[in-house]
């Protein structure tokens, strides 16, 4: 259902523009009775992005990745972020981008990526639709170690995980990170369905 005759845009003033881009706009938007109310909002752009969860389903195993997140810190997270791969497009495709991403981050370059749904992580303040994969892996796939870029401030460690540990870390709070939640959520769903260990932990 389209929106775009309820809203109604007036100022908009650039706040920040550095790595992304901070904007506060004031609109007009008609309430469900018709009446129109002057609103302000904030938005942040950082560009669009993709994660992926890479995973063995012979072995029964994921690829996640741990590094550090200074927002997460500073809201009071003294621990590296445990992550599945993920990074900007940058202007690329989805798919062209998150094989570059796992290659660079953990070291794997699959042939086929499976395009799960793309959301919106956080629409009250950050415009970011996020496009979530999952790929097949092997040995064969290994292509090199991962890390990530340090010219970029990338210092990644790669894991290598049995899916039921992975998800174990989702129940027990090692693994906070929302995008890889949902990734390893729809993997115990569908992938590693009926699996031990894969079933959700009762009420």
């Amino acid at each position: 259902m389209s929106v775009a005759d309820r809203v109604r845009l007036g100022e908009v003033t650039v706040l920040a523009d550095d790595w992304g881009v901070l904007k506060k706009t004031v609109f007009d938007f008609r309430r469900a009775d018709g009446s129109w109310q002057r609103q302000t909002r904030e938005t942040y752009d950082r560009g669009n992005g993709a994660v992926i969860l890479p995973y063995d389903p012979v072995a029964g195993r994921v690829i996640l990745i741990r590094q550090f997140r200074f927002p997460a810190f500073v809201s009071g997270c003294d621990e590296l972020m445990i992550e599945a791969p993920a990074g900007l497009l940058d202007a690329a495709a989805p798919e062209e981008r998150i094989r570059a991403e796992l290659e660079e981050e953990a070291g794997l370059r699959v042939r086929e990526v499976e395009r799960l749904w793309d959301v919106f992580m956080s629409p009250g303040s950050v415009t970011e639709r996020l496009f979530f994969f999952v790929a097949r892996y092997d040995s064969s796939h290994r292509a090199g170690t991962g890390g990530g870029i340090a010219a970029e401030g990338e210092d990644i460690e790669v894991l290598d995980l049995a899916f039921a540990e992975a998800l174990q870390m989702t129940r027990d709070g090692r693994i906070r990170d929302a995008k890889t939640i949902m990734l390893l959520q729809h993997a115990a769903l569908t992938i590693f369905a009926g699996r031990s260990g894969a079933e959700p932990a009762s009420a």
